[in-house]
């Protein structure tokens, strides 16, 4: 066990802001109470330190992913990376939205007297979550429906919406419009960077959104130059066959 249980919990979200999330699922305050070390912190939640400790040693280790050779996503089929992308990054996004508004809102209330532009954040924020929401709905009711049943077609499809290419090109210019916005809050908040009052919970919010907009940026890369080209490909030649047999 690496953690010392007399460091204090703030002390410890200071090192690694990720380690917040497991302090939020306990009930243990690492902001305002985080001047408690971590033995006391957790007694007083009838946890028992050691097993904290060591939940927080196994948080703390590198992603099993980061040893595994890079997967090139060219090779997957389109059902299985329009798969990836719902599991991987929609879930994710999901979850973390939620949670990261509420940072937030809690952040705007105890320092927006004093940093001014984070009720301005918030707005940005609340615009980006309502607008990534709708976004993903449509991609999962609509658009990548339609590429799974193109993977699966042997002969071209007729859709709704005429072309892939129509529905494609809102997506895109939906991506468009999260990458401006978490170019705004990146601006916002000089690169992610805590001022010098910030407290742990103004450190972790500052972190989520730097994980956010480097998970939204990867998630906007699969389908804008992978799965996207991919598919309106296929649908092109699956037309040009039609077009030769004719």
């Amino acid at each position: 066990m690496s953690i010392d249980l007399q460091t204090t919990v703030g002390e410890l979200v200071v090192e690694k802001p990720s380690r917040a999330r497991l302090f939020e699922s306990l009930g243990i305050d690492y902001c305002c109470g985080g001047r408690k070390p971590l033995a006391e912190a957790c007694r007083e939640k009838n946890l028992d330190p050691e097993t904290v400790a060591r939940v927080l040693d196994v948080a703390d280790e590198p992603r099993s992913s980061e040893f595994v050779p890079d997967i090139d996503f060219r090779r997957m089929s389109l059902t299985e990376l329009a798969d990836h992308i719902e599991i991987a990054h929609h879930a994710w996004l999901k979850r973390e939205l939620p949670r990261i508004q509420y940072l937030i809102r809690r952040v705007v209330n105890a320092h927006g007297h004093r940093h001014t532009y984070l009720p301005k954040l918030l707005e940005t924020f609340l615009a980006f979550e309502r607008e990534m929401m709708q976004h993903m709905a449509k991609e999962e009711q609509v658009l990548f429906p339609m590429v799974r049943e193109l993977d699966a077609a042997d002969e071209p499809l007729r859709f709704h919406c005429g072309s892939l290419n129509n529905p494609i090109h809102v997506m895109e210019h939906e991506h468009d419009q999260a990458g401006a916005a978490l170019e705004r809050m990146r601006a916002l908040t000089n690169g992610f960077t805590p001022p010098a009052d910030a407290c742990n919970t103004f450190r972790v919010m500052l972190d989520a959104l730097r994980q956010v907009e480097e998970d939204t940026h990867q998630h906007i890369h699969k389908e804008n130059n992978i799965l996207f080209p991919r598919a309106l490909e296929r649908e092109a030649q699956m037309n040009s066959q039609m077009g030769a047999s004719a």
